[in-house]
C-alpha cells in the first residue's frame, strides 16, 4: 500500500472505532453463546486495528542509498536503486464493497424486522408471565366463574363436551 492510502485506511479505522457502541450491544445479548462470539469479534476487531494502526500506518525508512555505495559499490548499489525505484505499487481498487453493500443492507432491513418482532413477541411473554404470575396468586381463592371468565374458550369447550355427553371416555 502506498503512504497515504495507509493512512487513510487507518484513519476509517479509527473512525469506525469511535462509532461502535460495543457496549451497548453487549447488552443486547441474550445467551451465552452469543456473548462469547461477541468477545471473539470485538477482540478480531481490535487486533486488525492494532495491526494497521502500528504496522501500515508507518511510512518506511528511506534507504540511505550512499551508505551502500561505500561499502558494497556504486555498480550494484545504482542497479538495486534503479530496481527499488522501478518499482510500482498498484493502487488497490475496492470490488467487493459494492458486490456485499446491496447485501448487507439488506441484511440490515431483516435485521430491523426482526428486531421489532422480538421485542414485540417479548412485550406478550412479558404480558403473559404476568397474567400468569397473578393467576398464580389468586388461584386458591378463585371461582370456576371467575376462571372462566378468563378463559372463555375452556368454558366453551366444557359446555360442548357436557351437551354432548361427552365425559372424557
Amino acid at each position: 500500500m502506498s503512504g497515504s492510502g495507509t493512512k487513510k485506511v487507518v484513519e476509517a479505522a479509527a473512525k469506525a472505532t469511535k462509532s461502535i457502541d460495543w457496549d451497548g450491544m453487549a447488552k443486547l445479548l441474550v445467551s451465552e453463546e452469543a456473548g462469547k462470539e461477541f468477545v471473539n469479534l470485538r477482540r478480531a476487531f481490535d487486533d486488525v486495528n492494532h495491526t494497521l494502526r502500528t504496522k501500515f500506518s508507518q511510512e518506511p525508512e528511506p534507504i540511505d542509498w550512499e551508505y551502500y555505495r561505500k561499502g558494497i559499490g556504486s555498480r550494484l548499489v545504482d542497479m538495486y536503486k534503479e530496481a527499488y525505484e522501478g518499482i510500482e505499487i498498484p493502487k488497490y481498487v475496492d470490488t467487493v464493497t459494492p458486490e456485499y453493500k446491496p447485501k448487507f443492507d439488506a441484511l440490515l432491513v431483516e435485521l430491523k424486522e426482526a428486531e421489532e418482532k422480538s421485542v414485540k413477541e417479548s412485550e406478550r411473554l412479558e404480558k403473559e408471565i404476568a397474567e400468569v404470575q397473578e393467576m398464580k396468586k389468586k388461584i386458591s381463592t378463585m371461582t370456576a366463574d371467575e376462571y372462566f371468565e378468563k378463559h372463555p374458550e375452556l368454558k366453551k369447550k366444557f359446555d360442548d363436551e357436557i351437551r354432548n355427553d361427552y365425559w372424557g371416555y
